[in-house]
């Protein structure tokens, strides 16, 4: 064999001198050598604005707002290589690659004037002003942007036909535009009366669901490739930032209709596939008042004496989402008249109401429940609503307000009304105080109402007359025990007035108690038991949630199974 000859079988356990990279790892060096050189550009560019004294600005990861970016139109900041990255009441920042372009003074000139604000340019690189220019592919064009969102009674007429049916609507967003999907959406949830819109980024797909009487349904399944143009133009709406995609924000955006405005509070969250928007409906105070409450006789006697009363601590329990918010701002409205000052301090404040001055707490700059609370009491309010009693600060706080001559409206996270006894003492406030500064305390949930059009009558599960006799083992003296074997329950069936779900709007359903003498007692024990509170309650007339919610389900308001699911 020649000895030039190569061997093409190299022996066993024979390692090669020279590895031929993979076309994975080939693509994967090349992206790294191109972000180092795109950081090297970066760095000169810096150098180079320190060298003619003027502030530099990489726009690859600066959070520009829309409001921002459609100062200067797409065509123009092409043609000047220069993007307005910032603006606000005060202030406007320019980005340019270009700033000794006479142009650019121009630019800076013209829009200080017409905005009356400080103004300043910063150099960029080549590959950052790219990437702020990218923005403006990812939203409508900039007279939609100056439009803005405003669904009017004309929007709700275009798509009449399409918001008043589930399966029409899936239908009608899988093929309008971005700008109207949006539309489109917010009008057949305030149709459909949603309170809360959720639109989802997942793998394959993006998913549409409204949260219908306190229910998630799912409503439409959109293509991936709209997520861009969809999330970016809810952040148009909402005056959120349209680049910051890895962290959470919060905005909310108004819709005037010709009756109205309706505000509507966004939240995004980073997920692995992208986003999650939640947009909040926040309901019209018209609708918010005690008498649409639901509440029994019982429990609107107690509540009515309480609020009638000049100082004192009324507190409402139950988990989120219960209502207890719509509760007190139905106190509020109730309360609300030119010869008080009310102040609230919420997180976040849903419902505007005319004459209340309302405050937001903000943790990130201090500015808690408990020290909102001591600066509100210094402005001299008749009556104060503290969002919610979280520690022993906020409660001390409103204790002793309560007692010096303030009525305080707050809200605490136990399941039942009887629980919040026992919790007041577990953060440490003192019972001989806490007697008292309460003057009633209700506990409540939602429940589903059935559609009056498809209801039917059911018979009774053994296993659910047996939960029936314990809900009714105890009962206040004058309420008698209904006779369940003679007594007609009704069921969801579905129709085309309900969407096919079977249900149509919520009510509460609600437990209410005063303080006694006898229960100021109990409190004194501080070593009180949420069954002792309950007992005692009871004996002096108190009407349970779950009894509250049997007796409507008797009455054929909402179903059995609703209550029972809520209300144990």
């Amino acid at each position: 064999m020649d000895k030039n000859t190569t061997n093409q079988n190299p022996p066993a356990g024979h390692k090669p001198l020279l590895h031929i990279a993979s076309d994975d790892t080939l693509e994967k060096f090349q992206s790294k050598m191109a972000q180092v050189r795109v950081k090297e550009r970066e760095i000169e560019t810096e150098k180079n604005a320190a060298a003619h004294a003027m502030p530099y600005i990489d726009l690859r990861s600066f959070p520009i707002a829309a409001e921002a970016l459609m100062l200067i139109p797409k065509q123009q900041a092409q043609q000047l290589q220069a993007v307005c990255f910032l603006f606000n009441q005060d202030q406007l920042r320019l980005g340019t690659v270009m700033p000794e372009r006479p142009a650019i003074d121009e630019l800076l000139h013209q829009l200080q004037e017409r905005h009356h604000a400080e103004g300043k340019v910063y150099l960029v690189s080549q590959e950052s002003f790219n990437n702020a220019l990218k923005l403006y592919d990812r939203f409508p064009t900039i007279a939609a942007i100056q439009k803005g969102v405003s669904i009017t009674e004309d929007d709700l007429n275009r798509f009449k036909e399409v918001i008043h049916s589930l399966e029409l609507l899936k239908k009608e967003l899988e093929i309008v535009s971005t700008t109207d999907m949006v539309t489109l959406t917010v009008a057949a949830a305030l149709n459909l009366n949603t309170s809360d819109i959720h639109i989802e980024a997942e793998k394959d797909h993006i998913m549409v669901r409204f949260r219908l009487d306190g229910v998630l349904q799912d409503i439409a399944t959109l293509p991936k490739d709209r997520w861009d143009k969809i999330v970016s133009r809810i952040k148009l709406v909402s005056a959120l930032k349209i680049n910051v995609t890895d962290k959470p924000q919060d905005g909310r955006f108004t819709i005037r209709l010709q009756d109205g405005e309706i505000d509507v509070r966004v939240s995004i969250l980073p997920t692995v596939h992208g986003e999650s928007v939640v947009m909040r409906v926040l309901k019209s105070m018209s609708e918010i008042a005690i008498e649409a409450l639901g509440l029994n006789d019982h429990t609107k006697q107690i509540l009515t004496k309480a609020i009638g009363m000049p100082y004192g601590m009324i507190i409402t329990t139950g988990p989120t989402g219960s209502g207890k918010t719509t509760t007190l701002y139905a106190i509020l409205k109730r309360l609300n008249t030119q010869k008080v000052k009310i102040i609230t301090l919420e997180d976040p404040v849903e419902y505007k109401l005319e004459g209340v001055s309302q405050s937001q707490i903000d943790p990130s700059k201090d500015f808690t429940f408990a020290k909102g609370l001591r600066a509100m009491l210094r402005q001299d309010p008749d009556i104060a609503m503290v969002g919610e009693i979280r520690d022993f600060e906020t409660a001390d706080t409103a204790i002793n307000a309560a007692l010096t001559g303030h009525l305080i409206l707050s809200t605490i996270h136990t399941n039942t009304a009887s629980g919040a006894l026992p919790r007041f003492l577990s953060l440490g406030v003192k019972s001989a105080l806490l007697a008292p500064a309460l003057r009633a305390v209700m506990g409540q949930r939602l429940v589903r109402k059935l559609c009056e059009y498809c209801k039917k009558p059911i018979a009774l599960e053994t296993t659910q007359r047996e939960r029936l006799q314990n809900i009714f083992a105890e009962v206040a003296p004058g309420l008698s025990v209904p006779a369940f074997d003679t007594s007609t329950f009704y069921g969801p069936m579905g129709c085309t007035r309900c969407d096919n779900l079977g249900y149509k709007g919520r009510m509460g359903i609600y437990e209410i108690y005063d303080i006694t003498p006898e229960m100021a007692d109990l409190i004194s024990k501080e070593a009180i038991t949420e069954h002792e509170v309950e007992a005692n309650a009871i004996k002096n007339g108190m009407i349970t949630m779950a009894q509250d919610g049997v007796l409507k389900a008797l009455q054929g308001i909402t179903s059995l199974a609703e209550v029972l699911k809520v209300a144990e």
